[in-house]
């Protein structure tokens, strides 16, 4: 019979040790009262409401939650790419809106410039901001090391794998020198393997730069594994439903995802944001026959 798993809550001391210390660093971005509303047909729809959450110095902040929870417009406000109906945010305790380097952002698309060279797409963000070439150059090739491209530097996009591409996008927006580097699911486009990959080489990247990380996410395993929190929203409208410190110690590593600390936030993931339903109180979808074509099918 196999041991039942503790409660997710509860922490070893070095676990509870490191949260103590994160929450002295101070808060590099502040989400309060954020709230969102889209036009519908029958009068406006909440998107979002009322969104509050404080994110400190080189935290790692998973968000995860059900389809249609908002995770998306959450992270293309914080972004800067769309506005929010209520609320506000402040990055060091400044308050701030719209598009800003501090803020660099990862989609699940690689948004690369398929006619640059990944050295050239590293260098774009950093000679817009009036970088002379010579000094991008080597600004770009440091980051190029850091991801593990520099065989590739002067490869186009279509020559390199989806990892690649990836690894190339995070180079860009770190080059920049964001406070905060917001992640649409990067690696939601990826195979299994190469996610695991990717996690993995983000942990490392993000432990060698002064970053804080706030990364979206439909994938438990995926929250659990790279975030020191998880935020957990709900649906209709996007709500806080909880937020989970991470009981796993760090540094992380794949035999974890069995541990009893894994497990058990794992299970408490999947408590809320997949709920039992009752079996008789689910609704039944009608079965209409839409043709008889089938009918001499053996």
């Amino acid at each position: 019979m196999s041991e039942p798993l503790p409660d997710y809550r509860d922490q070893s001391p070095a676990v509870a040790a490191r949260f103590a210390k994160i929450k002295e660093r101070p808060v590099v971005l502040e989400i309060d009262r954020l709230g969102r509303q889209f036009p519908g047909e029958h009068g406006p729809v909440v998107a979002l409401r009322d969104i509050s959450f404080k994110v400190h110095r080189r935290e790692f902040v998973c968000v995860i939650g059900p389809s249609g929870c908002g995770k998306s417009t959450l992270i293309r406000i914080i972004a800067g790419l769309d506005e929010p109906t209520s609320g506000r945010m402040l990055v060091d305790g400044k308050e701030t809106s719209g598009p800003c380097p501090e803020r660099g952002m990862v989609f699940q698309g690689y948004t690369l410039f398929p006619w640059l060279t990944v050295k050239k797409n590293v260098m774009f963000g950093l000679k817009m901001q009036g970088m002379d070439g010579g000094q991008a150059d080597r600004e770009a090739r440091q980051w190029i090391d850091l991801v593990g491209l520099t065989r590739f530097a002067d490869t186009y996009p279509a020559q390199l794998s989806g990892g690649m591409k990836q690894r190339t996008a995070i180079a860009r927006a770190l080059a920049a020198n964001p406070r905060v580097l917001l992640m649409d699911e990067p690696f939601g486009a990826l195979d299994a393997q190469t996610r695991a990959q990717m996690q993995s080489h983000l942990l490392e990247i993000w432990r060698n730069v002064d970053v804080t990380i706030l990364f979206i996410t439909h994938d438990l395993d995926e929250a659990i594994f790279l975030a020191d929190r998880i935020l957990v929203l709900k649906a209709h409208p996007g709500e806080v439903q909880e937020v989970i410190e991470v009981p796993v110690p760090r540094p992380r590593n794949l035999s974890q995802l069995n541990s009893p600390e894994f497990l058990a936030t794992r299970r408490r993931l999947e408590e809320l944001i997949h709920p039992r339903v009752d079996a008789h109180a689910h609704e039944h979808l009608p079965i209409i026959r839409l043709t008889q074509a089938g009918d001499d099918v053996e």
